[in-house]
């Protein structure tokens, strides 16, 4: 096949998974999710059955030269939104996988053999159909997001401990006794102390409004 007659089948493709029907619940679904298991993707992220092309190399056809080709007519297929991170998300796209037939032979199904249209560099199949720049960025938001609670956690021991209480009357400041969090300079202790008749030894914010 040529790159125009592939690019042709990939459109029909395109239109068999826009096609909706009535699921057994009777709610709207694409029709081809009700014939096979979907994988689930992440938020945002939730791609196409992915196509493999096998190419076998006979006559002049080259497909070095048919997988470009490929590649620029049927972008608007298979081509992502880029995020601030450097990853992609391909929501509603296909993922399309070329692959030599002599590498295969020669590689095996597991090897890094498998180029999708749009990334430099062939990849393991479960690489190619996969989305793991994607899956390298929520692993480090997931790690950065562990280390924010633990400091948090960390400064709050800091804040409950005795160490804490002696800095801050050194310092010239006292611990809300409500929160624990907040300092109170020795004027807005006064004051509070005075609206509540001089016992509460609140901040402002867990003070609230005066009488």
């Amino acid at each position: 096949m040529t790159a125009e007659e592939l690019a042709d089948k990939l459109e029909k493709y395109a239109r068999f998974f826009r096609r909706k029907v009535k699921d057994t619940d009777g709610r709207e679904r694409p029709m081809w999710r009700t014939r096979w298991t979907d994988p689930k993707g992440g938020y945002g992220d939730t791609p196409h059955p992915p196509l493999l092309l096998v190419f076998n190399r006979i006559g002049e056809r080259n497909p070095n030269l048919t997988v470009p080709r490929l590649q620029e007519l049927t972008r608007h297929l298979w081509q992502g939104e880029r995020l601030p991170g450097g990853h992609h998300i391909y929501d509603r796209k296909i993922p399309i996988i070329a692959v030599g037939l002599n590498q295969l032979r020669q590689h095996g199904p597991a090897g890094e053999v498998f180029a999708r249209l749009g990334r430099s560099g062939p990849q393991t199949l479960l690489e190619a159909i996969g989305n793991p720049r994607l899956e390298a960025a929520e692993a480090r938001e997931a790690e950065e997001a562990k280390a924010r609670a633990a400091a948090y956690q960390a400064d709050l021991g800091y804040l409950n401990s005795e160490e804490a209480l002696i800095a801050l009357e050194e310092e010239g400041l006292e611990a809300c006794e409500v929160c624990r969090r907040r300092w109170i300079y020795g004027g807005d202790l006064a004051a509070a102390s005075a609206s509540r008749g001089g016992v509460a030894r609140t901040c402002r914010a867990c003070m609230g409004p005066g009488p």
